[in-house]
């Protein structure tokens, strides 16, 4: 079995020792491409820049009316493949 304390300690050495244990703020910076809010070192998720130079291409989102209206063409053209599968 552990050994018991032989001393109380106090609660401002408590209070030392906790002080250490705490969670670091993350630092933030404006992409100087975009201005988008992104963590440091990173490249920026918004226009993929990273240090001034394009790093990775992001593509953009297309208007959520077009893509209902792709999506309803391959839904109707998947239809008719099993409709003429089935006869």
């Amino acid at each position: 079995m552990p050994q018991e304390p032989k001393k109380r300690h106090s609660r401002q050495r408590q209070g030392k020792r906790r002080a250490a244990i705490k969670l670091a703020i993350p630092s933030f910076t404006d992409c100087p491409n975009c201005g988008a809010i992104i963590a440091q070192h990173i490249v920026c998720p918004k226009c993929g820049y990273y240090k001034g130079k394009p790093f990775i291409q992001i593509e953009k989102e297309k208007p959520k009316e077009t893509q209902d209206k792709e999506e309803k063409s391959v839904r109707q053209a998947q239809d008719k493949q099993e409709t003429n599968a089935k006869e």
